[in-house]
């Protein structure tokens, strides 16, 4: 995928009343930090930014921001800040990035596919819906997707289960759980229940017979 091109412009102005100024003609005030450079107050536009999140990629998407009179900087949006009602943004941080250098970033997880273990009364439970992983800034990416397709009645998928693409490491203790097929408390008992009863008819069958044999040897004693 492409880098995403944003045009800044050097921020000289600070303070939140200008800030508050500099949102209502459309721009965003942004901070660019990292890669032991120094701190440089920014700002881009807030329509093309918001674009640029709302892709595929989202907040991991590589971005180039051409300064005015500063070289161009390869960057990830990072401490996305939006208003609490209007979901509009606020403010952000790009950290610059080197194409040649893991870097760490969430990415969304989703589970595909129906468990048979549902279809037997059993329910599908996702304990993580993003992991953290580490690669290089081009090879992050957009999504994890895993099949629990197979997952039977008390089957259970960890973290070493997950296909993760070559050159991508999860920052996640591989036999953490991801998603699994739980028993609920009522088809538990059911089946506590059903093997109860199956284990007494055992056991009288096997007491039955042990009479009819008991019997069958004293009959035969007495001729």
């Amino acid at each position: 995928m492409a880098d995403v091109i944003l045009n800044a412009e050097p921020r000289t102005s600070l303070g939140s009343r200008n800030a508050g100024r500099i949102r209502r003609e459309g721009l965003l005030p942004a901070v660019v930090y990292g890669l032991q450079s120094d701190s440089v107050s920014v700002t881009v536009s807030a329509r093309e930014l918001d674009h640029a999140l709302h892709s595929a990629s989202g907040a991991n998407t590589l971005i180039t921001l051409k300064v005015e009179g500063q070289e161009d900087a390869l960057a990830l949006a990072r401490q996305i800040q939006r208003h609490p009602t209007r979901n509009e943004l606020v403010h952000v941080d790009f950290v610059r990035v080197r194409r040649d250098v893991a870097v760490a970033a969430e990415i969304p997880l989703t589970i595909e596919g129906e468990p048979p273990g549902v279809k037997e009364g059993g329910i599908l439970e996702q304990l993580f819906f993003s992991i953290t992983v580490e690669a290089l800034p081009g090879n992050i990416p957009t999504s994890i997707s895993v099949d629990v397709s197979h997952l039977a009645l008390g089957d259970q998928l960890r973290v070493a289960d997950l296909p993760i693409p070559e050159g991508v490491s999860v920052q996640h203790e591989p036999d953490e759980l991801v998603a699994q097929v739980s028993i609920p408390r009522g088809l538990s008992e059911e089946e506590e229940a059903a093997e109860a009863a199956l284990e007494a008819e055992g056991e009288e069958g096997g007491e039955g017979a042990a009479e009819a044999g008991e019997a069958g040897g004293g009959e035969s004693s007495e001729d």
